[in-house]
């Protein structure tokens, strides 16, 4: 996958200033307030950045976290990961594996068959419905 590398500036200018401080400044929106949340369309959910997709709807499922979550990613490297020891806690923050930008954290409290959940912020991403 080719990687996009832009400066914060452009991304500054391409993003809406709550895109920006989520996806670029790593910043979290409050549960049970994103857009996606309650999507149950079918289809296919991208960076909001840069369009990679990102998860199938088909592995979206209520984890009762106030945040769209996902049990694995549309494919592997489509998401990166990196250790996040921010506010005293050890967690993996997921990242777009192609732009970088920050999508949420990843728990092992999800269903099976991968046992995680991908808590990812609805303003990190993009939907695009496909028909059945």
């Amino acid at each position: 996958m080719e990687k996009i590398n832009k400066t914060e500036e452009e991304w500054k200018a391409e993003l809406t200033p709550e895109q920006f401080e989520v996806l670029r400044k790593k910043g979290t929106e409050r549960p049970w307030t994103g857009a996606l949340l309650e999507n149950k369309k079918s289809g296919v959910y991208e960076c909001g950045a840069c369009g990679n997709p990102l998860f199938d709807s088909s592995t979206k499922f209520d984890s009762g976290s106030g945040w769209p979550s996902f049990f694995q990613p549309i494919t592997k490297g489509a998401v990166a990961y990196k250790l996040d020891t921010s506010h005293g806690m050890h967690r993996t923050e997921a990242l777009c594996g192609k732009c970088g930008s920050h999508l949420g954290h990843i728990f092992n409290d999800g269903p099976q068959p991968t046992g995680e959940r991908y808590c990812i912020n609805s303003i990190s991403l993009k939907f695009e419905e496909k028909p059945k």
